[in-house]
C-alpha cells in the first residue's frame, strides 16, 4: 500500500479514460467529479502515508519518506484546484475528458520523480510527468497551442536525451542505478565524468521544473495553451522536479561542488526570469517568466541540500506556499480572458473588488510580502543558505525580491488606479476593460479566491505547520 497515491492518480486515470469514451458529450461532466474523487483518495492517502513511518519500497528504487509525502499531497490538490478551475474552459467542450486524464498521468508522473530513489525510476517519472504534458498544451487546437507544444515537445526531447545520456555515464561508473549505490561508487570515477553525468540528468530535471537554462518553452506554453493547462504546466511538474533534484543532489559525492553549481543555476535562473518578465506586457507571459524566477529561488534549499537540515522543510513548504498562490494569480487572469494587457487590468478594483483582492494576495505572495506563504519560504530557504556557508546566494536572492517589484507592481497599480484603461474615455465614469466583456467565470473567480484565502492561511500558520514540515 506504500504506492496508494501513484496508484489512485494513475488507475483512476486509466478508469476516466476507458470510461469516459462511453459517455455523450452531455455526461462528460461525470468524467470531472470522477477526477476530484481520485485526486481526493490520492491526497488522503497521501496524509496517512505522512503520519505512518518512512519506507523503501521494491528494493529500495522508491523511497516513500517525509519529502516524498508531502509532495504527493501538494501535487495532488494543487491539481485538485486546476481541474476544478478547468470548469469554465472545458464545459461542453468533447475532449474535456481527455484533459483530466492527461492531468492525471502527468500528476502520477510528478509523484515517481518526487519518491524516485534510482536513476532509471527517475528516467520513468521524467517521461510519464512529460508526454501527458505535451498532449495537455496543446489539446484545444489553435496556431499559438500548436507552436507551444512543438517547442514544449522539442525542449522536452532534447533535455530528455541529456537526462537519459546522464544516467547511462554514470551508470557506467558505479555500475549501477540506486542512489545509496552511486553515492558509495561515484566518489572512486572520474570527477570529469561524474560531473558531466549528473549534469546531464540536472539539466533534464530543470526542464521538468521551468528552470533556467531550460526555461524557454515555458512564457510560449504559458500564454498559448489554454489558461488551466498553463497553470497546471507552471505549478505541478514542479514540485516532483525540486524534489527530485534535492534528492539527486543529496546523493552525489563530495569530489565535485554541487552547491557552488545549483546555487549558480538558481541565480541564473532568479535573475533572467525576473529581467526578462520586466518588459512583458500579457499577464500569462509575464507570469511564465515570474515562475522561471521561482524555480530559482526553490533552488536555493537544493544548493545547501547537504549543509543544512532546514534544507528540505524550508524547500517543501516554498512548494506549498508557491503552488497556492500561483494558482491564484492564473486564476485571476483565467476570469478575465479579455484583458489581454496588464494595462486591461485598470478599474478592477472597482468593476471586480473579489477579484482584485485575490490578485493583490497572489503578486504579492508571489513577490513575497508577510503575511503570504512565499514570504515564509523565501525567509526560510534564505535561513538555509546562510546556515549552509552561502551568504552570497542570500543576498541574490534578496536583490532578485527587489528586482521583481518592477513589474509585480506595475500590474497591482494598474488593477487599483482609479484611471480608465487607454482608449476607454475620460476618468470618472463607469469603464470596463471592454463594453462587452464576459462576466468572470464562476469558477475561476471561486479557485482564484479559495487559492489566495490559502496562500494567506498557510502563512499565518506557518508556526504550527512547521514541525509536522520538518518531521
Amino acid at each position: 500500500m506504500g504506492l496508494l497515491p501513484e496508484i489512485c492518480t494513475f488507475g483512476g486515470g486509466l478508469a476516466i479514460l476507458v470510461l469516459g469514451s462511453f459517455l455523450p458529450r452531455r455526461r462528460l461532466g461525470w468524467t470531472r467529479i470522477a477526477t476530484v474523487t481520485v485526486l481526493l483518495a490520492s491526497a488522503i492517502a497521501s496524509v496517512v502515508a505522512l503520519a505512518g513511518p518512512n519506507q523503501t519500497l521494491y528494493s529500495g528504487v522508491f523511497l516513500a519518506d517525509a519529502a516524498t509525502n508531502i509532495a504527493r499531497l501538494i501535487a495532488t490538490l494543487a491539481t485538485l484546484l486546476v481541474v476544478v478551475l478547468a470548469g469554465d474552459e472545458l464545459r461542453d467542450q468533447p475532449r474535456a475528458g481527455e484533459a483530466y486524464v492527461l492531468m492525471l498521468f502527468s500528476t502520477t508522473g510528478v509523484l515517481v520523480l518526487a519518491g524516485a530513489n534510482d536513476l532509471l525510476l527517475l528516467a520513468v517519472g521524467f517521461l510519464l510527468a512529460s508526454i501527458p504534458l505535451y498532449g495537455l498544451i496543446g489539446l484545444l487546437p489553435s496556431r499559438a497551442a500548436a507552436e507551444a507544444t512543438l517547442k514544449t515537445y522539442l525542449m522536452g526531447a532534447m533535455f530528455g536525451i541529456l537526462l537519459f545520456l546522464g544516467v547511462v555515464l554514470l551508470y557506467a561508473l558505479a555500475a549501477d542505478t540506486a542512489y545509496p549505490a552511486l553515492s558509495a561508487q561515484l566518489s572512486r570515477g572520474s570527477p570529469v565524468v561524474v560531473g558531466v553525468g549528473a549534469v546531464a540528468v540536472m539539466s533534464g530535471l530543470l526542464f521538468k521544473a521551468g528552470g533556467a537554462p531550460a526555461h524557454f518553452w515555458v512564457p510560449d506554453a504559458a500564454e498559448g495553451s489554454t489558461g488551466f493547462a498553463a497553470t497546471f504546466l507552471t505549478t505541478v511538474p514542479k514540485i516532483g522536479a525540486v524534489v527530485a533534484l534535492y534528492r539527486f543532489v543529496d546523493t552525489l559525492p563530495g569530489t565535485v561542488d554541487w552547491a557552488v553549481l545549483v546555487a549558480g543555476l538558481a541565480t541564473l535562473s532568479m535573475t533572467l526570469g525576473n529581467l526578462a518578465a520586466l518588459r512583458q506586457t500579457a499577464p500569462r507571459r509575464l507570469l511564465g517568466y515570474s515562475t522561471v524566477s521561482q524555480v530559482g529561488y526553490l533552488l536555493v534549499p537544493v544548493a545547501v541540500a547537504t549543509r543544512t537540515e532546514l534544507a528540505l522543510p524550508a524547500m517543501a513548504f516554498y512548494l506549498a506556499g508557491y503552488a497556492v498562490t500561483n494558482i491564484a494569480a492564473f486564476a485571476v487572469v483565467l476570469a478575465l480572458p479579455q484583458r489581454g494587457t496588464v494595462d486591461d487590468y485598470r478599474g478592477l478594483s472597482r468593476q471586480h473588488p473579489g477579484l482584485a483582492a485575490a490578485l493583490l494576495v497572489s503578486l504579492l505572495g508571489l513577490l513575497g510580502t508577510p503575511p503570504a506563504a512565499v514570504f515564509v519560504g523565501k525567509l526560510a530557504v534564505s535561513t538555509a543558505a546562510w546556515e549552509g556557508g552561502m551568504a552570497w546566494l542570500v543576498v541574490a536572492l534578496l536583490i532578485n525580491t527587489v528586482l521583481s517589484l518592477g513589474y509585480y507592481l506595475r500590474w497591482i497599480a494598474a488593477a487599483f488606479s482609479l484611471a480608465p484603461a487607454t482608449g476607454e474615455g475620460p476618468a470618472g465614469a463607469d469603464h470596463t476593460a471592454s463594453p462587452v466583456e464576459p462576466a468572470p467565470g464562476r469558477w475561476s473567480r471561486g479557485v482564484a479566491i479559495i487559492a489566495a484565502t490559502l496562500s494567506i492561511a498557510l502563512g499565518l500558520a506557518a508556526g504550527i505547520l512547521w514541525p509536522f514540515i520538518s518531521g
